[in-house]
C-alpha cells in the first residue's frame, strides 16, 4: 500500500475508535473513563487531522497521486468529521445535553454524501474534483468547531465543573447555555459554508450529471 494511502486508512480506522472513546464514558457513566477520554480526545484528533496533511504531502512528494486517492481521501475526511459531529449530539453531563442540533447534523450529513456522490461521478468520467476555496474554508470551520466542542466537553470530563464549585463556589453549569450557544453558532456557520461550497462545486462540475 502506498504511504499516502496508509495515512488515509489510519484516519478511516480512527473514526470509530474516536466514537467509542467519546461515548463509552457516557454509556457507562464512569468518571474515571471520562477523565481518560478527556486526556486523549483532543491530542488524538490533532494527530488524525495532521494525517490529512501528510497523505497529500506524501502523495505529491512520491508521485502517488491517483484516482483512488482523490476519492479515498475525501471519504476518510467525511467519516472523521461526521464522527466528531455525531459525538457532539451527547455530553457526559446530562445538564449540557447536545452541543449540536440534530437537524444541523442531518443536513450536513446529506451534503457530505451528495458531495461524495458528485466525486464518484466525476472520477468515472475522468474528471478530478480538486478542493476549492469554499471547501477548504468549510473544512477549517469543521475542525475549529470540533475542537471547541471537545474543549468544553473535556472541561466537564476533567471534573473541573465540580472542582470550581467546591473550591471557589463558581457554578459553571450556569454557563452551559452560553457555551452551547457559542458552539452551536459555529455549527450554523459550518452548515452555511457546507452548502455554499456545495453549490460552488455543482456550478463548476455539475456537467458530470449530463451523461447519467
Amino acid at each position: 500500500m502506498k504511504v499516502s494511502n496508509k495515512f488515509t486508512v489510519a484516519r478511516l480506522i480512527f473514526a470509530p475508535i474516536f466514537f467509542l472513546i467519546y461515548n463509552i464514558p457516557i454509556w457507562t457513566g464512569n468518571k474515571n473513563l471520562a477523565f481518560i477520554s478527556a486526556c486523549v480526545m483532543i491530542p488524538s484528533l490533532i494527530v488524525m487531522e495532521l494525517t490529512d496533511y501528510w497523505d497529500g504531502h506524501y502523495a505529491r512528494k512520491h508521485n502517488e497521486v491517483s484516482d483512488l486517492g482523490k476519492l479515498f481521501d475525501p471519504f476518510a475526511d467525511v467519516m472523521l468529521n461526521l464522527t466528531v459531529f455525531i459525538s457532539a449530539l451527547n455530553s457526559f453531563d446530562p445538564k449540557m445535553g447536545s452541543y449540536m442540533p440534530v437537524v444541523i447534523f442531518v443536513l450536513i450529513m446529506y451534503r457530505e454524501f451528495c458531495q461524495n456522490f458528485l466525486r464518484m461521478l466525476a472520477i468515472r468520467q475522468g474528471v478530478a474534483i480538486a478542493a476549492r476555496k469554499g471547501g477548504k474554508v468549510k473544512t477549517v470551520f469543521y475542525i475549529i468547531s470540533g475542537f471547541f466542542m471537545l474543549a468544553a466537553e473535556s472541561f466537564i470530563r476533567f471534573g473541573l465543573v465540580e472542582f470550581c464549585d467546591a473550591k471557589f463556589g463558581i457554578d459553571f453549569t450556569a454557563f452551559y447555555p452560553c457555551a452551547k450557544i457559542a458552539i452551536q453558532a459555529f455549527y450554523v456557520v459550518c452548515l452555511v459554508l457546507s452548502y455554499t461550497s456545495f453549490v460552488d462545486y455543482l456550478k463548476k462540475f455539475g456537467s458530470v450529471f449530463k451523461d447519467m
